[in-house]
């Protein structure tokens, strides 16, 4: 694995800025990408301690700066040999007749073609060594659909799909494909859902033990250090307190 370099998307924060701690720690280079460039450049000072790090900002987005940007890695960062596609976000908790249509291209755009285009963008170079392996950060979200998460869920629904479709088309090309799917975690995903209202945010948390980013950046690592032979192709992840996306015990 030390002579692997792994591409991570949305690692400025959560589930991303702890796989790519979690990933620098074990010797594994890294290009980190984001929208953040203080947070983005922060991160790559703490982890060039360790291991080789190159920065992208870019938005998923955006496809032309996706395609560019991974295009024009440096010789030294060009070979992906594991993709993290980890950036995503909920926008809004609203029934379906009042949600809000830019929150459903936000969701859209960067749950689903976000995804797309990075996985596009890196796939030539793996299907080239006919290695590789890609993981999709899915959600329980993608498991079932929730009183108020109607669009959200159908992005995830959608990268469930994208994931199977993706092993499918993938099989015999020497690159594994897998989902990771986690129930509630804690990090800004629910501050960013309520644009911001702290308080709205925390106590989506309270009561109870959630996951932690480390959580899923350790099944993340367990994921990519199977065998040769073995592919995690769909897994999915809940805290002990939590049973479905709306059955959580709150007890505590």
């Amino acid at each position: 694995m030390k002579k692997y370099t792994a591409l991570i998307t949305g690692a400025t924060s959560g589930i991303g800025m702890a796989t790519a701690r979690l990933f620098a720690a074990n010797g594994v280079n890294l290009v980190i990408c984001g929208r953040r460039v203080d947070r983005l450049e922060a991160l790559k000072e703490e982890l060039s301690e360790r291991v080789c790090v190159h920065s992208l900002v870019f938005d998923v987005r955006n496809k032309e700066l996706v395609f560019k940007s991974i295009g024009g890695l440096p010789k030294d960062f060009s070979e992906i040999n594991i993709l993290i596609n980890n950036a995503g976000n909920a926008h809004g908790l609203d029934p379906i007749h009042k949600g809000s249509t830019d929150d459903w291209d936000a969701m859209l755009d960067i749950n689903v073609k976000g995804l797309l285009y990075v996985s596009k963008a890196v796939l030539p170079g793996m299907l080239e060594r006919g290695s590789g392996h890609i993981i999709n950060i899915g959600s329980t979200a993608g498991k079932e659909v929730y009183p108020n998460g109607n669009v959200y869920c159908a992005s995830k629904h959608a990268v469930e799909a994208i994931n199977q479709g993706m092993r499918l088309d993938l099989n015999g090309k020497g690159i594994k494909v897998a989902a990771i799917n986690p129930g509630m975690v804690e990090t800004e995903f629910s501050q960013v859902r309520f644009k911001g209202d702290k308080d709205r945010a925390a106590n989506v948390y309270k009561g109870f033990t959630p996951l932690s980013p480390e959580d899923i950046a350790d099944i993340i690592w367990f994921a990519v250090t199977r065998p040769p032979h073995v592919n995690i192709a769909d897994l999915t992840v809940m805290s002990l307190d939590q049973a479905s996306s709306t059955v959580v015990n709150k007890s505590k």
